[in-house]
């Protein structure tokens, strides 16, 4: 199998050329075909070459979402290279990192950034380009939207097999540096093809995208399902729910988190009559609470389809597209894949309907963490099944549900923030002694990251004081959203902080 380049599997999928059909329609305007989308690909792919680009080598992106930005992921493919997309929240500390472990041949960031993240690229060896402007006209000299434009508009994929590597995705632990997950070409266009077959999806669907593009959601599950399928996308630049109602009555599909679906349920002219011709609504990346789920179907007549995936896996499971979609559930193992539930300590399967680790296997599990193979064999066993490190359960009619995590992850509006991360960076600043950060329910967000502190003896230490530190020093995202200063952390008999009476002690904080 060779699939870097998906616009030319889409020949092997349908027997009519989808080079005419649109690719995507963005809200200021503008249009663009397959065949610009080709030519577009094409151009970046020999920008990158020469940039030095050979295959194998990656390609860092800290962008602003665009279409472009999606052109020069595509581009990348076709040149043989490794797409890293990294989000536009990180600060040049934590990029840093990133870059340092990656090494990318080339780091592409907005040129507003450019001046403040040249030593990092240059710390990491990398080639530092902008995206430049994204308006005809509005080409800076020198950015690589400049250079993609007067490079030539054809170009030969490079072939790369199925074990190739296409991207990077850092993920991370609650111990230990963030880890970089290898997803091969084999491990994207299997999961879309499964995807776009699984949620019916056809060259008449327009989905309307309103996901971020460095996060698995955004990047492959939306974009590579609709490539795959040769449909549309309404492409906006962020999610505004006043925004998303007006593309609506033009989309036939939605991808989106929790937090879209609870704002929009919050605007008066999300009526059923807004969205009766809609194909079908998913939702991923954090747990939708029943109560949106039951709101949402009450006031639209429609059933969120709720799949469950991960940065190392892709899509895993889904509700069914015909049949019932439990709330609750992530639905049932998705075609080609297999899900079963093991001893957390022993590794051995459990019987149905008793909770255990969730372990998967098949061509959308990832190759391993780049650089740790020990770290790899940890978590990926010989048999091919991958440890996710949630806690859930399978139902007789083989529903799954994800009650816990094994790990103290926090997953806020689709994000994931590690606690260790974080602490490390409050347990640093001047006047704390320790904190413990742990997720509670939030209704916009999923989790909310909340901070608890110790101060020490005669610390000046306060919640706006913390805050403010953190500004600078962590993604917006990690950031928490309440501090609270105790005199000591609950522990158990060998000295461990008990997070879950943390999460139990302040667990309403979010709905006073």
């Amino acid at each position: 199998m060779t699939n870097a380049n998906l616009i030319a599997c889409l020949a092997g999928r349908f027997p009519d050329d989808p080079a005419s059909r649109p690719f995507a329609i963005l809200p200021d305007g503008r249009s663009y075909s397959y065949a610009d989308l080709d030519a577009a690909s094409a151009r970046f792919a020999n920008a990158l070459i020469s940039l030095g680009v050979q295959p194998g080598d990656r390609v860092a992106v800290q962008a602003e979402k665009s279409v472009e930005a999606l052109m020069l992921y595509l581009g990348t493919l076709r040149a043989g290279g490794v797409f890293l997309p990294l989000n536009t929240a990180y600060t040049g500390a934590e990029l840093g990192y990133f870059l340092g472990d990656a090494e990318p041949r080339v780091f592409v960031c907005d040129p507003e950034r450019a001046e403040a993240l040249a030593p990092v690229a240059a710390e990491a060896g990398a080639k530092l380009e902008t995206m430049g402007g994204y308006r005809p006209g509005e080409l800076p000299e020198g950015s690589l939207v400049a250079k993609m434009q007067a490079a030539a508009g054809e170009f030969t994929t490079l072939d790369r097999g199925p074990d190739d590597l296409a991207a990077i995705l850092y993920t991370s632990g609650t111990t230990g540096r963030s880890k970089g997950a290898m997803l091969s070409h084999e491990n994207l266009w299997s999961n879309a093809v499964t995807l776009c077959d699984y949620w019916r999806f056809t060259p008449q669907d327009v989905l309307l995208h309103a996901l971020p593009i460095f996060h698995t959601h955004g990047l492959f599950t939306s974009s590579n399902t609709v490539l795959v399928a040769g449909g549309s996308m309404i492409f906006l630049p962020k999610f505004d729910a006043g925004t998303v109602l007006e593309w609506l009555p033009k989309a036939s599909t939605m991808m989106g988190v929790p937090t879209f679906y609870v704002r929009l349920l919050d605007q008066p002219g999300f009526t059923r009559g807004l969205v009766g011709h809609i194909r079908l609504f998913t939702c991923g990346s954090a747990p939708l609470l029943a109560e949106t789920h039951v709101r949402f179907e009450e006031r639209t007549g429609h059933r969120i389809l709720e799949r469950y995936g991960m940065t190392e896996t892709n899509m895993n499971t889904s509700n069914p597209y015909h049949g019932e979609r439990r709330a609750g559930t992530v639905g049932v193992a998705l075609p080609g894949v297999e899900v079963k539930i093991a001893d957390p300590v022993t590794g051995e399967d459990m019987p149905v309907g008793e909770t255990g680790m969730i372990e998967v296997r098949g061509s959308n599990v990832f190759k391993g963490y780049w650089r740790l193979p020990e770290k790899t064999a940890e978590e990926k066993r010989a048999d091919g099944f991958f440890i996710t490190g949630d806690l859930g359960v399978i139902d007789g009619d083989g529903y799954v549900t994800i009650v816990g995590r094994s790990k103290d992850l926090i997953i806020s509006g689709g994000f994931n923030v590690y606690p260790k991360e974080v602490e490390e960076v409050i347990d640093a600043l001047p006047g704390v002694t320790e904190s413990a950060v742990v997720g509670v329910a939030h209704p916009d967000f999923g989790e909310g990251v909340i901070a608890v502190v110790v101060a020490e003896a005669g610390g000046a230490v306060s919640e706006d004081g913390i805050v403010a530190s953190l500004k600078d020093k962590l993604a917006r995202f990690k950031q928490p959203k309440h501090v609270f200063v105790v005199d000591a952390l609950p522990r158990n008999a060998m000295g461990k902080v008990q997070k879950k009476e943390l999460r139990e002690r302040y667990a309403g904080v979010f709905k006073e």
